[in-house]
């Protein structure tokens, strides 16, 4: 028979990638991602837009020059004044009343705004009142960002609710440590790589959120599906069930994923990139990066995390041990076909002995418990219920 490819085989489910077993790679590998979020938060930052560091920003008309032009005039301007202060973000933006460009500096007295101005509109050859500008305090940077911390943390207050009358503590645990992580590490790419943030940022981070917690839910719902009852038989232990559910949701996780990137790397690339409307890079940036970061933290962390702390669960933890008894000693041949454990002689190999009374100690599924009759029972004890002495016949 043929051999299907991958794209096939995890279209139906059969890819079997051993992804729960392998738990302990993704979470070092997480570990250390996380670590290197949380040095370059410490010593490299982030680069604050500035209505979050403060700062002045000057709208010029577009029929000036090329964007670059406009730049690098406003710097001569800025120059003038001294101080060392330059363009900080430059951006295209178009409006209702046309297009013009966004140029941000940092803090500039209201002197030094002014003294700018008039020498912008010199450098450009237009009048001061078509150039428009505005101060930005860093005071409403930190009131978004209060107001942004307090929605998160009523956002995992709710979810973490859901979360365990949905499922149970234990996936919301896990859950709730995959979301925590995805933020982590989108924050850390954008600290590494410098992108600005601005409160378009910051409302791409709430939004992710959602996105990835959908991820977490649709894996979860299948891994409760496969493991219902799962303790009810010897074939299968918690975290061979939640890796096969796994396999299972993949390709439907990754079609949903692949389907919301499209539209939000076209408003990234085209939108932002062709089109040069600089509005839509901030909001587009943050949606593309966190929302390939939730797919992977939900496939790679979520579910491992789950299966971690389901196996300190006794009942679970009792399960498997039963479980992967009865399949060494079936390999051992220390487990006769109808299940008997046999004796064990000198020479063998020594196994458990809470493993090999485990392995034959659970019940197939759907048997009933079996009693000891007792000697007086019906049909066992002398002259009860069966034949009379003598022949003699119940009248």
């Amino acid at each position: 028979m043929a051999k299907t490819g991958l794209a096939s085989r995890l279209y139906r489910g059969e890819a079997d990638l051993n992804i729960v077993g392998r738990r302990k790679l993704w979470f070092g590998v997480a570990g250390l991602l996380v670590l290197v979020a949380v040095f370059s938060f410490a010593f490299r930052g982030f680069s604050l837009g500035i209505e979050f560091a403060g700062g002045n920003s000057f709208q010029v008309p577009a029929s000036v020059g090329t964007l670059d032009q406009a730049e690098e005039k406003v710097n001569a301007a800025l120059q003038a004044q001294g101080g060392g202060i330059t363009v900080v973000t430059a951006q295209k933006v178009g409006s209702t009343s046309g297009e013009y460009y966004e140029l941000r500096t940092a803090q500039l007295s209201a002197e030094q705004a002014n003294a700018v101005k008039a020498e912008m509109a010199q450098e450009f050859g237009i009048n001061a009142d078509q150039i428009s500008g505005s101060q930005v305090s860093e005071a409403w940077g930190s009131q978004v960002t209060s107001r942004a911390l307090l929605g998160l943390l009523i956002f995992i207050a709710v979810v973490a609710i859901y979360l365990i009358l949905r499922f149970e503590w234990r996936m919301a645990i896990a859950a709730i440590a995959s979301l925590l992580t995805n933020l982590v590490l989108t924050a850390g790419i954008y600290s590494l790589v410098g992108f600005e943030v601005t409160p378009s940022t910051i409302i791409g981070f709430l939004t992710i959120l959602g996105f990835a917690l959908y991820d977490v839910v649709v894996v979860f719902d299948k891994v409760q599906e496969n493991t219902r009852g799962i303790t009810a038989n010897n074939n299968t232990t918690y975290g061979e069930a939640s890796n096969l559910a796994l396999n299972q949701s993949l390709m439907r996780s990754l079609n949903t994923s692949v389907v919301a990137l499209l539209p939000v790397g076209g408003l990234l690339f085209i939108g932002a990139g062709l089109l040069g409307a600089g509005t839509l890079k901030d909001l587009g940036l943050v949606l593309f990066v966190g929302m390939a970061v939730a797919f992977l933290t939900s496939i790679l962390l979520a579910t491992p995390a789950l299966v971690l702390l389901k196996n300190q669960d006794p009942r679970i933890n009792a399960h498997n041990k039963r479980v992967l008894a009865r399949r060494g000693a079936i390999a051992r041949g220390e487990v006769a076909p109808k299940g008997a454990p046999r004796a064990v002689v000198a020479g063998d190999d020594v196994i458990d002995p809470e493993a090999a009374a485990l392995a034959g100690a659970a019940p197939k599924v759907g048997a009933r418990p079996v009693g000891k009759r007792s000697t007086g029972a019906r049909g066992g004890r002398p002259g009860g219920g069966g034949n009379r002495p003598g022949g003699a016949k119940r009248r």
